[in-house]
């Protein structure tokens, strides 16, 4: 599996306002700089972020972002289903129902012990703990 920029860059992003949450709602120019994210990508990303309720917007003056939770709750996985859709190795490890193969599939066993792994390592991996 290998992740798109949508997937590192949104990370990237809940890593600067955990870093930073002491210092109350962040600014997204602020988060683009630091991340070297351009500003108008940083806000598509944080919409489905918003969305998902992992970060929360505040307006006015003060306003910005912040968590919506404790890093403590937020972990790798949740970030990539939400920018990804998916964190299944393969679609059949997803949705085997979409393989006409799939029961008969020597390799849909493997993909899904691939993806259970991987899955395993993203739940277990917290913005707290990186």
């Amino acid at each position: 599996m290998r992740l798109s920029t949508r997937s590192r860059y949104a990370t990237r992003a809940l890593l600067d306002l955990a870093i930073h949450a002491n210092q109350g709602p962040i600014l997204v120019r602020e988060i683009a700089e630091r991340e070297d994210i351009s500003v108008r990508y940083l806000e598509q990303l944080l919409l489905p972020l918003k969305a998902a309720n992992l970060v929360r917007a505040i307006r006015g003056a003060n306003g910005g972002y912040t968590l919506a939770k404790p890093p403590s709750e937020i972990n790798l996985r949740e970030v990539i289903q939400i920018t990804e859709g998916t964190t299944a190795f393969t679609e059949c490890a997803d949705s085997p129902e979409i393989c006409p193969r799939a029961d008969t599939c020597l390799l849909l066993d493997t993909w899904n012990k691939v993806t259970q792994a991987a899955n395993d390592v993203l739940e277990s991996t917290t913005l707290e703990a990186l």
